[in-house]
């Protein structure tokens, strides 16, 4: 259940230069692989400098860009973390092995155990909620679970984003883990059966179809919405009102949710370093930075969120294993082919 309670910074230049210089080893640095886009973030990374004293040096990309550059780089990776968003990319730095097993009882502690990788290689860090959203003028009975999307009641309503996407991607992997590779097919089909449109755009589009009349019903993860509760978004924030949402299956497993998170590079130079900013990002200061400046749910308990996260209430979240969840994500994109869920 979820109860909604300046730094140093130098600029990375290329690996070739980056990785022979003696400044990128010496002690009291991180050099730090993110995907996280964030301008909020900023926070997160000077507090950490002025509480341990420790320089961040940062390159952001892709997040599969940002792997195959480790994997490129090798044991002269200057990489200390990686930094990403979703469990599927967590699960696929993994795989690629760029990132390795570490002991912190503080991490093993307070992660709860659903949302850290079960050898230690990478740990969630802050939580989305993937729910429904609707038109609350046109939609009078809004679905209560994901499995209703693909009711037919719903045809030419729904409006979601496309199967190459990781947010899709995770959502069918739980789907699978929850209900069985054979429901998780018929379900998929049911959506696509009921789309209102072919699957375009990120969340936010999906949300503005539903202000705009494109559809009636969207999945959307939470924080894009309580973005637009909290300041100006074009062509979202000025009809909030007209939106409402439901947190699905509260009556079983409950909402999906997506993570944040990150882990200690295979090569870490910098390995305590690595692991103090990773037990930094699990203190009840950062934990609360997630959900004040970027509309996150944190993943420690008894963290408080902002008042904007605060306004879409309680829920169930579902404590499926994350990590197993994203080990579907290969049997989803299949189902995603074979429905054609473009």
């Amino acid at each position: 259940m979820i109860r909604t309670c300046k730094t140093s910074f130098l600029a990375m230049t290329a690996v070739a230069t980056f990785g022979t210089t003696v400044a990128a080893f010496a002690e009291g640095e991180l050099n730090l692989y993110s995907s996280r886009h964030y301008d909020t973030d900023e926070r997160l990374y000077s507090d950490f400098t002025d509480a341990t004293g420790i320089t961040i040096n940062r390159i952001e990309g892709k997040a599969d860009e940002l792997i195959e550059r480790m994997k490129a780089e090798g044991v002269n990776s200057p990489a200390d973390i990686l930094l990403t968003v979703d469990t599927s990319r967590l699960e696929r730095a993994k795989d690629a092995g760029v990132l390795q097993s570490i002991d912190s009882a503080l991490l093993e502690e307070k992660i709860p155990a659903n949302l850290q990788d079960s050898d230690n290689q990478w740990f969630g860090f802050s939580q989305r909620a993937r729910i429904i959203f609707y038109d609350k003028a046109d939609v009078t009975e809004p679905p209560m679970d994901y499995v209703a999307l693909a009711d037919p009641k719903f045809k030419g309503q729904v409006c979601h984003r496309s199967s190459s996407n990781v947010y899709s991607q995770t959502l069918l992997s739980a789907v699978i883990e929850n209900h069985g590779e054979e429901a998780a097919k018929d379900w998929a089909a049911g959506v696509v059966a009921n789309f209102a449109r072919p699957p375009e755009g990120g969340d936010t589009d999906q949300l503005r179809g539903l202000v705009s009349g494109e559809c009636d019903v969207s999945i959307s993860n939470t924080y894009y919405f309580a973005r637009a509760l909290r300041k100006d978004v074009d062509g979202l924030s000025s009809d909030t009102d007209k939106i409402g949402w439901v947190f699905p299956a509260q009556e079983a497993e409950g909402a999906h949710m997506n993570l944040s998170g990150g882990g200690v590079a295979a090569n870490a130079p910098n390995k305590e370093n690595a692991i103090k900013f990773l037990e930094y990002l699990a203190s009840d200061q950062a934990q609360q930075y997630f959900s004040a400046g970027n509309d996150e749910f944190p993943v420690v308990a008894g963290v408080p969120v902002s008042p904007s996260v605060e306004r879409l209430g309680d829920f169930k979240a579902d404590e499926v294993d994350l990590s197993k969840v994203a080990k579907n994500v290969a049997t989803a994109q299949k189902i995603f082919n074979e429905v054609g869920w473009e």
